[in-house]
């Protein structure tokens, strides 16, 4: 049999590539929930974040503070809109529908602060609490955890790597491909200032061009359970699918891209 010698470059160009190279991943997700005022729509049938989900066939993560999946809880009374559905009962539904649960902490405290004003011992403890709760709905210890605002102190994400959990970060500390991209939705809420523009969904679009132009295609999207965010969605599915992207949950895209 000949053997077949590739040149240095070639090789060298092969190992810098990510295994996953060949496909294009979004893995979509959305923090600070859950909302049913969001998941559902408010009078508007088929307006809802799920609804549009559903329609679009695409499943996402949805990263869940702990203190809303407590019994008869609905959300912040100033200024949610009750729907009559529980985050428990919505967050069982985001479960049934074949979307991801994960952890975004109890609380939803800055876990930097609230270390500096009260201890590791309390942030450890906090991001436990959220687990064990989200873990009632789910059946399975979350494996993955999104600190409120990508704060947190280095010792106690060491702690919690220990512990099994996986810390998603913005931070240019994890490699591209396995670092949050912040798509600035919170910036078109209510009366927040600095939408990305000419919109949202263009906005991200472009972030995602950037990137393929350092040669990576596998994306892991930051959005939260907000209106003005599922207002922009079906634009930005429609163009992340006609660019071959593929929707996965971030356990599935974790497997795939490592």
């Amino acid at each position: 049999m000949r053997r077949i010698i590739l040149p240095i470059s070639v090789l060298l160009l092969a190992l810098a590539l990510p295994c996953s190279a060949a496909e294009k991943l979004i893995a979509l997700t959305f923090d600070d929930g859950p909302r049913p005022y969001v998941l559902y729509g408010v009078n508007q049938p088929g307006t809802g974040l799920l609804d549009v989900l559903a329609h679009e066939d695409v499943k996402a993560t949805f990263f869940v503070m702990g203190w809303r999946l407590t019994p008869k809880t609905w959300g912040e009374k100033r200024y949610e809109t009750n729907i009559g559905v529980s985050c428990l009962i919505a967050a069982r539904d985001v479960l049934r529908r074949g979307h991801e649960i994960e952890n975004h902490t109890y609380s939803h405290a800055d876990l930097r602060i609230a270390e500096a004003k009260k201890g590791r011992a309390w942030v450890l403890a906090d991001v436990e609490r959220g687990a064990k709760i989200v873990e009632t709905v789910t059946g399975s210890k979350p494996q993955y955890l999104r600190p409120p605002d990508w704060d947190l102190p280095d010792g106690a994400r060491r702690e919690l790597e220990k512990r099994g959990y996986r810390v998603l970060s913005i931070s240019s500390q994890n490699p591209p491909a396995l670092r949050d991209l912040n798509s600035l939705d919170y910036l078109c809420a209510g009366k927040a200032a600095g939408c990305p523009k000419p919109s949202l969904a263009q906005s991200v679009l472009k972030a995602i061009e950037q990137r393929e132009k350092k040669g990576l295609t596998t994306h892991v999207l930051v959005f939260h359970e907000l209106t003005t965010t599922t207002a922009q969605l079906p634009e930005l599915i429609a163009g992340l699918k006609g660019k071959g992207y593929r929707f996965v949950t971030v356990s599935d895209y974790m497997k795939q891209v490592q």
